[in-house]
């Protein structure tokens, strides 16, 4: 997939440029470079990988090595990008629990994954949209969405983004 392609995919997912973002399992920044794109270069990204050679491509964030999948040392989060990355997760709910506990109020989750339903060498543990939205509300996400949908360059296989938003802070009045 051409970087256009990449950003184009993610664009509906990113509503406003700036704030603090992670891309978790980043490998060498395809997706992280399309992230900043959209974000501007205001913006603080963590590209997140446990494969150190990988991160050494990175040149648009800064590198945290680290396994996605255990408690991060970052700090509070607007945005969290999963490119690729939550197929390789075999429960993957507990995971998107502590992902929504990273996020502000009104942080969003945006995630890249292929639209299928059974295994693949691959993608392990598939997680097309249905999934996806299920286990997004179950851990406390909201306005949970489909924004783009491409075929993958070397399968054909279709892929899609989704963005789930945590919900906002209520503000209690006396």
């Amino acid at each position: 997939m051409t970087h256009a392609e990449m950003v184009a995919l993610l664009r509906d997912g990113v509503a406003v440029p700036g704030g603090t973002w992670a891309d978790l399992g980043a490998g060498s920044g395809n997706f992280t470079r399309a992230l900043r794109q959209l974000v501007g270069p205001q913006a603080v990204i963590y590209a997140v990988d446990r494969d150190a050679a990988a991160l050494q491509g990175q040149t648009d964030a800064l590198v945290v090595r680290a396994d996605f999948t255990q408690p991060l040392d970052l700090p509070p989060l607007d945005g969290i990008l999963m490119a690729n990355a939550l197929h390789w997760i075999r429960q993957p709910a507990p995971l998107l629990v502590r992902l929504a506990n990273r996020l502000r109020p009104a942080g969003s989750l945006l995630l890249v994954e292929y639209a299928v339903d059974a295994p693949r060498s691959y993608v392990p543990f598939p997680v097309p949209y249905a999934r996806f939205e299920t286990l997004a509300q179950a851990a406390g996400f909201t306005a949970v969405r489909q924004v783009g949908a491409r075929r993958s360059p070397s399968s054909g296989i279709m892929m899609y983004a989704a963005v789930a938003q945590k919900a906002a802070s209520v503000e209690v009045r006396n």
